[in-house]
């Protein structure tokens, strides 16, 4: 028996249980080194072993903005790490990096069950975490961020918070554009393909690149959408 088949037959252990601001509840889950954040009824939203696409959603986006040392990034979800991660490894030392995590276990989780995977990556000092509604950062922004990456609720579609159709929607699409910086770029994640998104962007006046990122790092496993939208 290999590794990987010794791995999956580990039991799963939970680790902490936390609930949205609608009252559904998460479950962080353990087996081994593996950690996995599910809806109560057991429908996985991350795992650790799944941060091929997290970790994209970051590099592309930055990719935009190569001329730019000092920049100013809003993250939409702490999650498991993987885009904050990522978007650290590639900007500068004055880079100012926002996370706006609503549910406040989740940064719990980051420093205490899963502080192994996380590393030091929060002691950053050009990390700030807000806990508070991605949403509301945006609107309370003008032309202030060079990227926002939203990789909440699994996209568009989402499965824990109604109230994130806003965030998607043609005005919540608008607001994003306005707090981005000339030039910015909106880049979103998604679980599944969504073409009404695509068009939703384009009208909300983004220049809009769709990508198929593998969920794991390298050339196997699933894919997932990744929407890069650049002010025109």
């Amino acid at each position: 028996m290999g590794q990987t088949e010794r791995h999956a037959m580990l039991p799963w252990h939970q680790l902490g249980s936390a609930m949205t601001p609608e009252g559904t509840i998460l479950r962080l889950m353990r087996r081994g080194d593996e950690f996995s954040i599910r809806l109560d009824g057991g429908n996985e939203l991350m795992n650790s072993r799944l941060s091929g696409s997290e970790e994209a959603l970051a590099t592309l986006a930055i990719e935009q903005l190569s001329d730019r040392f000092a920049s100013r990034l809003l993250i939409g979800g702490l999650g498991m790490g993987f885009t904050l991660r990522a978007a650290q490894a590639m900007v500068g030392l004055e880079a100012h990096l926002v996370v706006a995590e609503i549910v406040p276990e989740l940064v719990d989780w980051a420093t205490g069950p899963m502080s192994a995977l996380f590393g030091d990556s929060l002691a950053d000092p050009r990390v700030e975490v807000c806990v508070s509604d991605v949403a509301v950062q945006i609107r309370e922004a003008a032309g202030t961020y060079d990227a926002i990456l939203l990789d909440v609720d699994n996209g568009p579609d989402g499965l824990t918070r109604p109230g994130n159709d806003a965030l998607y929607s043609e005005r919540g699409l608008t607001a994003a554009r306005r707090a981005l910086a000339p030039g910015g770029v909106l880049a979103v994640w998604s679980a599944a393909p969504h073409r009404d998104f695509t068009r939703r962007l384009q009208k909300c006046g983004f220049d809009v690149r769709v990508v198929q990122a593998r969920a794991v790092r390298g050339k196997r496993g699933g894919r997932h959408t990744i929407w890069l939208a650049k002010l025109a």
